[in-house]
């Protein structure tokens, strides 16, 4: 299959920008003439990580925080931002001592993947954590998390959770239990 020929861009501009958020207007000519106006949200550019810990061979770690998007507490794995110099590696140590009180001594890369690529330019790196030993460090929550110990065997039940809703770790999960032969 041949990919089809990008978008021309006529023209972009930042339509706002708060703390957070930085929206750009698009102006594009496709292949066929046909021109069109987007608007996206742009990313952090080193983008973000999202772990699943492993606390033994049978137990996930997650956590329970307030995610002002959903407005409610979501129960998920610890995530984070890349900063700025950090690799996905550095982000997943730091993201993991922070959010859950241990240090992977194994890290695992599962997959990227993007968030509402339609209109939000954003990649998330999905990494598997294993080898867990006692650390912690001060992190940017406004609160402490709640560190959640889920059995592994118990992953359907997981699904069921209604505070368990977030693309991206559904998309972890999944690819953590491919990774380990744990799919059947």
């Amino acid at each position: 299959m041949n990919p089809k020929k990008r978008p021309s861009i006529l023209a972009e501009n930042i339509v706002t920008q708060s703390r957070i958020f930085t929206v750009q207007a698009q102006h594009l000519e496709f292949s066929n003439g046909v021109q069109v106006h987007y608007e996206r949200l742009l990313g952090h550019q080193d983008g973000a990580v999202l772990i699943v810990p492993m606390l033994d061979d049978d137990t996930l770690l997650l956590i329970r925080e307030y995610s002002a998007g959903v407005g409610r507490y979501e129960l998920g794995f610890p995530k984070g931002k890349i900063d700025p110099g950090e690799t996905w590696l550095e982000a997943s140590t730091r993201e993991c001592v922070e959010e859950i009180g241990f240090r992977p001594r194994q890290l695992d890369y599962l997959d990227q993947v993007t968030l509402a690529a339609g209109y939000m330019d954003h990649h998330t790196h999905l990494v598997l954590a294993r080898g867990l030993v006692e650390d912690s460090a001060e992190g940017d929550e406004p609160e402490p998390l709640e560190v959640v110990s889920w059995p592994l065997d118990d992953w359907p039940k997981l699904l069921l959770d209604p505070d368990f809703s977030e693309g991206r770790a559904y998309a972890a999960l999944f690819l953590m239990l491919q990774k380990l032969g744990r799919l059947t």
